[in-house]
């Protein structure tokens, strides 16, 4: 991976093994200014992923492919992750 990446552009090509229909990914770092996660430059994100791979998987296992795909990042470069994951058709 470039160093060169933003994070959130690293955070979508992450994603792109999965497949996805719909990403909308929210830095949310701003309001948790001055957060412990926050002071050690870890982001706070909100994550909304529709994907095919989804598709009778327990919402357990979905958020389980998410943090394999972000892995590292998580808890360095993302302090905190709020994740929903659809399969096509459930939103």
């Amino acid at each position: 991976m470039s160093e060169a990446l933003s994070l959130d552009a690293l955070i979508h090509q992450r994603l792109a093994a999965l497949n996805p229909q719909e990403i909308h990914l929210h830095d949310d770092s701003a309001a948790h200014a001055g957060h412990a996660g926050a002071a050690s430059g870890g982001g706070h994100f909100e994550l909304t992923l529709v994907s095919p791979v989804f598709a009778g998987v327990n919402a357990v296992a979905r958020h389980r492919l998410v943090y394999q795909a972000l892995g590292d990042l998580i808890p360095s470069r993302i302090h905190a992750l709020s994740l929903r994951a659809y399969a096509p058709g459930e939103l």
